[in-house]
């Protein structure tokens, strides 16, 4: 799923309240993000509320509310990333009537406001990580674990490999933005597959246990692929050495916060039962967890791979029941802001025919959705000694590029490697992609018992 803060893309590199020259500036600042919070909020429930009605995830109306409020309608949330000045918010326009400001503090209070929310973005996919790894069974994760490592090999070499063959053979793209495009069909979102998954019920599924992995792994190698094509933007060479060490790192990363789970297991358990005040098991728990992607994101790795260990760790603790409880209503303030965000990034613009950019990379984004959509799918036949699983739930919930597409696409667009009709066909596949996983998933598994439900409410022994 994720390489934000890997590459440094939507981070910020320093809190921007602090940041800022104006101290005056600074309750303006707060008034925006204030605001850009009511927006949100109010979006992800009504979307929510709408798409559950419908019989749909609510997570695929946080998305379509983050459209409608965001770049591709009524500009309400908007980043600068793209060209986008505070001219084009309303809610900068807002600010600026009612505190009569000058157009350089506007510009100084947009840039600062819109970096407020892509930390609390970041902050919600490291907690909806964090969640998803409490709420998986580490046990079943490794019982699965061959079977995730194949999946997620196939849907990484196959998109790569016919992506970038039939970009270049077909529509006689150069090498390099052929290898870049194809790198960005790689991408798996973890955090959207996830929270549909867990909204189905299925998280514990051994379909959902293989999804999760898979996407996990999915997630390590799109961080090597990306490292790899984003040297050969810059240099066209690729540096070896820091390949190597990436593969060496995330690896070691990841068995090595398995392998000690049980030393960090009898360590949080004796630091909950020392302490008696109130928190006594929820912050310890974000101590931990904050740790760890905190060590993911400084060896170059993702943070949201080091929560997600966390969460993965925690599970076996006894306390588990009372974390998952207490976790719960800090994800339902923080996780909303990421889904509405990337909604709201998504540029739909990019799909009108009329404007002349756009429709040589239609046909372009033709056939990068059917690769995305193919190369996913496929997965789920790779599948081996499990019987009765359900194969065609596995591809789909591979499927979404989500957040992770569109750091692919930025990467590009920041280097200049990518053309114009290239860059708009790794959009609409990146959009198309992540609204259309969420509702197949939901087709995919059809009639099946929610796993998660069972489990709660079967007797104990």
């Amino acid at each position: 799923m994720n390489v934000l803060n890997s590459v440094g893309f939507f981070f910020p590199s320093s809190f921007p309240l602090l940041a800022t020259t104006e101290a005056e500036n600074g309750p303006v600042i707060l008034s925006g993000v204030l605001l850009s919070l009511v927006v949100i909020y109010l979006a992800s429930k009504l979307g929510s509320e709408l798409a559950k009605r419908l019989d749909f995830p609510p997570v695929l109306g946080e998305l379509v509310a983050g459209v409608i409020v965001g770049v591709s309608a009524l500009h309400l949330i908007i980043f600068p990333e793209g060209g986008l000045t505070a001219a084009d918010s309303l809610l900068m326009t807002v600010l600026q009537n009612l505190n009569a400001l000058t157009p350089e503090a506007v510009t100084s209070i947009f840039a600062s406001q819109s970096e407020v929310i892509s930390v609390l973005a970041e902050l919600g996919v490291i907690i909806l990580l964090f969640e998803i790894g409490l709420e998986s069974d580490l046990r079943q994760l490794k019982a699965v674990g061959i079977q995730a490592v194949v999946v997620a090999c196939v849907g990484v070499a196959v998109p790569f490999a016919a992506g970038t063959v039939g970009l270049m053979t077909i529509f006689h793209v150069a090498a390099i933005p052929a290898i870049f495009a194809g790198a960005a069909l790689t991408a798996t979102s973890i955090g959207i597959t996830s929270k549909v998954l867990s909204e189905l019920g299925q998280l514990k599924s051994k379909e959902g246990q293989i999804i999760v992995g898979a996407a996990v792994i999915d997630d390590v190698l799109g961080i090597i692929v990306l490292a790899v094509v984003a040297s050969l933007a810059k240099t066209g060479e690729i540096d070896v050495l820091n390949v190597v060490y990436l593969i060496v790192g995330a690896t070691a990363f990841l068995i090595g916060a398995i392998l000690l789970g049980g030393f960090f297991n009898k360590a949080f358990v004796a630091v909950v039962e020392k302490l008696e005040t109130r928190g006594n098991i929820i912050i310890p728990a974000f101590i931990f967890a904050f740790v760890m992607a905190f060590i993911g994101n400084a060896i170059h790795l993702e943070a949201i791979l080091g929560a997600f260990a966390a969460g993965l760790v925690l599970d076996e603790t006894d306390a588990r029941e009372q974390l998952d409880e207490l976790i719960k209503p800090v994800a339902d303030i923080l996780v909303p802001i990421f889904f509405v965000t990337v909604g709201a990034r998504a540029d739909l613009t990019v799909l009108n025919p009329t404007v002349p950019d756009n429709r040589a990379g239609l046909l372009i984004a033709i056939f990068l959705i059917v690769v995305a959509i193919a190369g996913k799918l496929v997965t789920g036949w790779t599948v081996f000694g499990i019987p009765a699983i359900n194969r065609a739930a596995i591809g789909v919930g591979m499927i979404p590029r989500g957040e992770v597409g569109l750091v692919f696409a930025g990467i590009g667009s920041a280097s200049g490697v990518l053309s114009k009709p290239l860059e708009v066909s790794i959009i609409i596949m990146v959009i198309l992609t992540t609204f259309l996983a969420p509702p197949f998933l939901r087709i995919a598994f059809g009639n099946s018992e929610p796993i998660a439900e069972l489990e709660t409410t079967s007797p104990e022994a």
